[in-house]
């Protein structure tokens, strides 16, 4: 079989929308590499927005729970809406960074915005990274996280019956992991699972026909194979993954709770993200997907750009709605 070709960043960089091409130049493609690690990790993201107005007054609380049996505490961060009445629903959120790089901090003022705009606690969890700590120490990090907000919810002022697990990139695969354990362990049933081009499938960089054309921006399959490597410990593609890493390994689906998945259309995770939208809606779960044309990995982050303002508008619609219903 002759080996695909895939195009150069010149001739695919074409199809980036106009709006959102700025984006690859302020954020360029990082070879990820154990050398390259500690320089990611000590430097900061592309700068968020500053929170305003009811944002601003948004309570944060830094905490540490106790974490999974004989590992260390976990660290989260608590925001909550000034003046709450009655119980409200809860984003419990998981940052992203290819399971190697993130922190929860750095997303404050986005904390901030959910937990004011849409009257909501917002719960967001600093769990262990890879290399460091292989898979499965960092979805027991976030289940434990998981289980102490739970367990004060009332304190939280949380209405346990609409809280629900979100995560960008690595941070998606990781709330789809925890909703994949939540279920099976039948502890702490969710009311949602809110999935921005999620990380699912370690497979994707082994594939013989990978897609021709995403994943040239921001998230290559070199960082993807990186990524999954030193999570796992072995080879991506490895037999005996389990989906409490690898979500798209599940091979039941049922019983997990509503669904919304975005990516970008030329995201390197477009094609695991579409094949775990059609699957959870072959097994009955109620699945929202969106593709944006001309999006790569992080095109959201776009302050202006005409479809980074329609994802962020189509992911708090989703999340609203998700807030507002009763288990």
């Amino acid at each position: 079989m002759t080996e695909l070709t895939r195009p150069s960043p010149a001739n695919t960089r074409r199809l980036v929308d106009r709006e959102v091409d700025p984006l690859l130049d302020l954020s360029p493609t990082t070879v990820l590499s154990d050398e390259a690690l500690p320089t990611l990790r000590a430097a900061g993201r592309m700068p968020l927005p500053a929170a305003e107005g009811r944002a601003a007054e948004v309570i944060r609380q830094v905490l540490e729970v106790p974490g999974p049996k004989d590992a260390p505490d976990v660290g989260i961060i608590v925001y909550s809406p000034p003046d709450m009445a009655a119980p409200v629903g809860c984003i419990f959120h998981i940052h992203g960074g290819g399971y190697v790089v993130g922190a929860a901090a750095p997303q404050e003022p986005l904390h901030r915005i959910w937990a004011a705009k849409l009257d909501c606690v917002v719960v967001t969890v600093d769990y262990r990274l890879a290399p460091e700590t292989r898979a499965p120490g960092n979805v027991e990090d976030c289940y434990a996280a998981l289980a102490w907000t739970f367990a004060n919810a009332e304190q939280l002022n949380i209405d346990p019956a609409r809280v629900g697990v979100m995560g960008e990139s690595a941070g998606g695969g990781l709330a789809a992991a925890l909703a994949l354990l939540a279920r099976d362990r039948g502890e702490y049933p969710l009311a949602f699972q809110h999935l921005i081009y999620p990380m699912l499938d370690d497979r994707t960089v082994t594939r013989p026909d990978p897609h021709p054309i995403a994943g040239e921006f921001i998230w290559t399959p070199h960082n993807n194979h990186y990524g999954w490597s030193a999570l796992l410990g072995v080879e991506p593609g490895s037999d005996g993954v389990s989906p409490y890493a690898a979500p798209a390994r599940a091979e039941d689906l049922s019983g997990l709770p509503p669904t919304f998945i975005a990516t970008g259309a030329l995201d390197l995770f477009l094609e695991e993200d579409m094949e775990y939208a059609r699957r959870l809606l072959r097994a009955g779960v109620a699945t929202e997907l969106h593709v944006y044309p001309g999006g790569p990995h992080g095109f959201d982050f776009h302050p202006t750009a005409e479809v980074s303002v329609q994802a962020r508008k189509d992911s708090l619609t989703a999340l609203g709605r998700f807030l507002r219903a009763k288990g």
